[in-house]
């Protein structure tokens, strides 16, 4: 960053309030945090309902850091928030950012940004959408080759496993196949925020 401050970005998608509950609307949020400690450093969120509660927790979370030296992106997975299904999920959306956040953090999920992704095709990355053969169907990456998650132990002889990127919708069956393919040595990375988050950025670029 121009102002020499180091960051780390994570993207998500979940829901404003339980799935099973009518009218949920999604929330796509953008946290940053200080990838040596941890410390959270801003955050961007959009949607049609639920998106100022969230913005307020991550707000307070700051305010915790430059008083006293508080919160992490860690701290949000067991931030213990306001649930009823018609307002919220019993993991709620900063619930998420803290499992998403943790992963990338402690290195167990090593992640590309959605404009990374042509330059790591260009130095040779194989790039595999993971999601359902009807997804990819409905809209995939170009180039891309299509394994779902679960075949993926299956047809390992098709990935290369020294430089391979995986994407899903939002990023979880991404995290899976990428614990996937580090057990089988690859050398893996999860498109962050997975296809919701390449096709915001696609559209941003050509807008």
């Amino acid at each position: 960053m121009k102002a020499g401050i180091k960051l780390q970005v994570i993207h998500i998608h979940p829901n404003s309030h339980a799935g099973y509950y009518p009218g949920a609307q999604r929330v796509s949020m953008k946290v940053l945090f200080d990838p040596e400690n941890g410390l959270i450093l801003g955050a961007q969120a959009n949607g049609e309902d639920g998106v100022d509660k969230r913005i307020d927790v991550i707000a307070t979370a700051m305010h915790a850091n430059a008083q006293h030296g508080g919160l992490t992106i860690d701290d949000l997975m067991d931030l213990e928030l306001a649930y009823a299904p018609q307002f919220g999920s019993a993991k709620d959306a900063i619930n998420i950012a803290g499992y998403v956040g943790n992963n990338v953090f402690n290195g167990t999920t090593p992640t590309l940004q959605w404009h990374e992704l042509e330059t790591a095709r260009a130095a040779g990355a194989q790039v595999i959408d993971v999601r359902s053969g009807g997804e990819h169907g409905n809209g995939h990456i170009p180039g891309t080759l299509n394994i779902p998650v679960e075949e993926l132990r299956d047809r390992l002889d098709e990935i290369d496993l020294e430089n391979v990127v995986v994407y899903c919708q939002v990023g979880q069956r991404g995290h899976i196949a990428t614990q996937i393919l580090k057990a089988n040595g690859a050398k893996v990375r999860n498109l962050d925020g997975g296809y919701v988050t390449w096709s915001a950025g696609q559209r941003a670029i050509q807008s």
